[in-house]
């Protein structure tokens, strides 16, 4: 039809962790451009005021075991404004790679032939190592790292997490707090060692950051403290290394 508008495209954009100067330059111009703003509930109010005056901004929601908009709504929403000719930015905490439904999204518009562009971000474990300075890999006690996510069904944890027996891998673990005590558990049952550090991390890249330092066999005892934000939780040999950004009012040690 001649009065058809032309399709638009998606661009997928990783926010990072929370603060606008952890976002990426192309991330930036992306929200700057941006003529329908699809944002997460995590993302900053700054972020989002990136974005340029008459931009469509609508929050969809993803917070990990609260309400929220379903996927398959947020790809219609997505394939209807790109539709209309206009350049859409899902704006995604993070990385949308990792625990983002990068590829869901992508594959739903693509099936349409809406054009679709990744922007990575800064993920929250690299966000956490850089800010409390500890690392993710180091020689004699890292050689791997483990992004996962961590959930409870029924009974237990889901999985038997042997992939975390390594007693030279580093897990971080995503969306893990109500998990965190049956995650535990879980590790020790693989043979991980009751003394592994644990670091976990509320509100990971912003001001307002708090560290929590236990050990495993104290995670499983007491769970990951939280006031509400999102939490991340790393373990393994790294944490022990732990900066010089850590202070009396940021760590705090979980006695069982």
């Amino acid at each position: 039809m001649p009065n058809e508008p032309k399709a638009g495209h998606v661009l997928l954009v990783g926010a990072g962790p929370g603060p606008v100067d952890l976002m990426t330059l192309r991330a930036v111009r992306a929200v700057e451009s941006a003529q329908a703003l699809l944002y997460d509930a995590l993302i900053s109010v700054e972020a989002i005021a990136l974005a340029p005056h008459g931009c469509i901004r609508i929050e969809t929601g993803k917070r990990s075991g609260r309400p929220s908009m379903q996927q398959d709504a947020i790809n219609r929403l997505a394939l209807r404004l790109a539709r209309k000719g206009l350049r859409v930015v899902r704006l995604k905490g993070g990385d949308p790679s990792i625990f983002g439904r990068v590829g869901e999204e992508a594959e739903f518009l693509r099936r349409f032939g809406i054009a679709v562009e990744v922007v990575p971000g800064v993920t929250a474990a690299c966000a956490a190592a850089a800010q409390f300075g500890f690392p993710l890999t180091h020689r004699g006690q890292a050689r791997k790292v483990i992004f996962a996510t961590a959930r409870v069904e029924g009974a237990g944890i889901v999985g038997d997490w042997e992939i975390g027996s390594d007693p030279e891998a580093t897990l971080a673990i995503y969306m893990g707090g109500e998990a965190a005590s049956s995650l535990a558990t879980a590790l020790l049952r693989q043979g991980r060692a009751p003394t592994t550090p644990v670091a976990i991390i509320e509100s990971v890249g912003g001001p307002n950051a708090k560290l929590t330092a236990v050990t495993i066999a104290e995670l499983a005892q007491v769970g990951a403290p939280t006031s509400g934000g999102p939490l991340l939780i790393v373990i393994g040999d790294v944490v022990s290394v732990l900066g010089e950004a850590l202070d009396d009012q940021t760590q705090k040690r979980v006695s069982a």
